[in-house]
């Protein structure tokens, strides 16, 4: 099962594949990042992880 190697959320495989980074690490999810940092690169860039009370 992937999951979000930031928050530690559930995500599916394909999510996880199409977000992270190119070794397989996705650093921020849905869950602890809005959908629109998703699009623009917030799961592949291990500075732009944050955690969820951080928002």
């Amino acid at each position: 099962m992937a999951e979000c190697d930031n928050f530690g959320a559930h995500v599916t495989e394909q999510y996880k594949r199409v977000f992270s980074a190119n070794d397989g690490t996705l650093h921020a999810c849905s869950n602890c990042r809005e959908q629109t940092e998703m699009f623009n690169g917030a799961g592949s860039k291990p500075d732009r992880s944050i955690e969820l009370g951080d928002r």
